[in-house]
């Protein structure tokens, strides 16, 4: 187990450049062989990309949102249908083979957060104001809407569909019934607010990253603490389980992305990155970490970078 994960050391990242502004979010489609990419620049990008780092990489600018595209998720069940959360109050449904947008819905606020259900049927939408909207995909209408009194960030269903977590800024994870929407459990997590949220692929654990700096591993089925994550000393702003569930990533303002083992809760590899960490997501069927950050170039502007890593470092290349 342990040499497995020395195998880090070879791998290299790759930079993929074509946003104006810096990206705020990348995402993988189910099959793991295209990315989406959300920018402050108004736009999302999909670009193909080859497991093993052949080919030419080939992308596709999807426009409509007036305002920051601040995330965005892949249908579970259809490998070119992406959906985007923007700070111009839309919600936007896209072909990635076409790049046109064919579904939008107009909401009551900054769209913030954005996933779809397991089995692809519903999307909910977070926003600016704790607010939470549950949209039908097929006819691409709100039908939940609730206001939360306290600060609500990174939403996500467990693996089946039938749990809701949403993270708070009062350092819980409410823990709600799907489609009911009545809480669960309330679970105090951190000492501080909750931000971001990964379920396991395997559906045994769900984590929670915190501004205190910490991730913990829940076990779903007890909704206990298995253990936590030290390595960074930032608030972490986003995490991600790898598809076999052997491996998670975590990233915030320190100068890396951590890759820990998740049985031991051990580091295994770190990625260095010279920038705050927006988004890190790790490909459905490789061992492939997206990541994008708040990247400057040497005059202070934004890069309008991503990078991934994994590839091999192939002298033929």
């Amino acid at each position: 187990m342990e040499d497995k994960s020395l195998s880090f050391k070879n791998l290299s990242s790759r930079e993929y450049q074509g946003h104006k502004k810096k990206v705020h979010s990348v995402a993988w489609n189910c099959l793991g062989t295209k990315l989406a990419s959300g920018s402050v620049d108004h736009t999302a990008r999909v670009w193909n990309i080859d497991p093993h780092g052949h080919g030419k990489v080939k992308d596709i600018e999807l426009k409509g949102h007036t305002d920051s595209v601040d995330q965005l998720c892949w249908d579970p069940k259809h490998p070119d249908l992406v959906a985007t959360a923007a700070g111009d109050k839309t919600v936007r449904l896209w072909d990635a083979r076409s790049g046109k947008c064919s579904q939008h819905a107009e909401l009551s606020g900054e769209n913030i957060n954005i996933t779809y259900k397991p089995d692809g049927t519903h999307i909910a939408v977070g926003n600016k104001e704790d607010e939470l909207t549950i949209l039908d995909v097929r006819k691409f209408k709100p039908i939940h809407r609730r206001k939360f009194n306290y600060e609500v960030n990174e939403i996500a269903w467990n693996t089946t569909g039938e749990l809701f977590f949403l993270t708070t800024g009062n350092g819980t994870v409410e823990v709600l019934a799907y489609p009911s929407l009545k809480v669960l459990h309330t679970l105090v997590a951190h000492t501080a607010g909750c931000y971001c949220i990964a379920i396991d692929p395997i559906g045994r654990y769900f984590a929670v990253g915190s501004a205190d700096s910490l991730v913990s591993l829940w076990d779903i089925s007890e909704m206990l603490c298995v253990r936590t994550f030290t390595k960074l000393e930032w608030p972490v702003r986003t995490i991600s389980f790898n598809h076999t569930g052997e491996y998670i990533a975590s990233a915030s303002e320190d100068p890396f992305i951590d890759i820990s083992n998740v049985q031991t809760g051990r580091s295994v590899h770190q990625i260095p990155c010279k920038a705050a960490m927006n988004s890190v997501e790790w490909n459905p069927k490789y061992n492939l970490l997206a990541y994008a950050g708040d990247d400057k170039n040497k005059y202070q502007a934004d890069e309008g970078v991503f990078r991934i890593f994994g590839f091999e470092n192939n002298q033929h290349s």
